[in-house]
């Protein structure tokens, strides 16, 4: 994974409690997957922030190398 990635990664896990690397943005996913995690977080009420890995071919598959986990979605949250 390049540097440019890890500090987005990084910084997106920084600036969030709660961080989801998903297919899609939280309103519009592109996988049942990711809307099933979103759809629980939103009817939890969780404040979250919804990264869309399909806008960046290397946040794709750095969220990946990151975590060393091979699929998406990715749910982070902090403490």
């Amino acid at each position: 994974m390049d540097q440019q990635t890890n500090d987005l990664i990084k910084n997106e896990l920084d600036s969030n409690e709660v961080c989801l690397f998903m297919k899609g943005t939280p309103d519009a996913p592109q996988c049942g997957f990711s809307m099933a995690v979103s759809n629980i977080l939103k009817i939890l009420e969780v404040n979250f922030k919804g990264v869309n890995v399909l806008e960046n071919q290397n946040l794709r598959e750095g969220i990946k190398a990151y975590s060393d986990w091979p699929t998406i979605p990715q749910l982070y949250v902090k403490n």
